[in-house]
């Protein structure tokens, strides 16, 4: 692994862009009650076969982490939770970047790295899935 940190700069990039979107969709999440709005909006998977799909609770994830109810939140979805999180902080990254041109560290992994930062992210997502199963299908278990 290794990591650079380039010149102080202000020059739009993909930490900007990941910003951009998590300060867009929390702010949607906290002031736009779209699961509300829009009459179809639901796991059409669960509506059907009674099964969550991977995908499972991130609305209700987004609301909650936009109203600060973190552990709402890591109830509905704990890696929706990770993931909204990391977007708030991307936020907050993105805007240091932009209005005090502090450099973001670039990060470079090797082939190898890749290969198990794949394999993490998978195995995390098996078990983020299991989690949500067994809380949507078996709840007894987790009392």
């Amino acid at each position: 692994m290794k990591v650079s940190l380039p010149k102080p700069n202000r020059t739009f990039g993909l930490a900007d862009v990941l910003g951009l979107v998590g300060l867009v969709g929390l702010l949607v999440a906290r002031y736009i009650p779209v699961a509300r709005l829009i009459p179809f909006w639901g796991c059409a998977l669960r509506e059907t076969t009674g099964w969550p799909c991977l995908g499972c609770g991130l609305t209700r994830v987004a609301d909650r982490v936009a109203h600060f109810n973190l552990a709402g939140a890591w109830d509905a979805n704990p890696l929706g939770t990770v993931a909204a999180l990391f977007f708030a902080l991307m936020v907050v990254v993105m805007l240091l970047h932009l209005v005090f041109a502090m450099p973001i560290p670039q990060l470079e992994l090797s082939p190898r790295e890749w290969h198990w930062v794949r394999l993490g992210a998978a195995v995390v997502v098996l078990l983020n899935y299991a989690w949500v199963v067994v809380k949507a299908k078996f709840p007894y278990l987790l009392a």
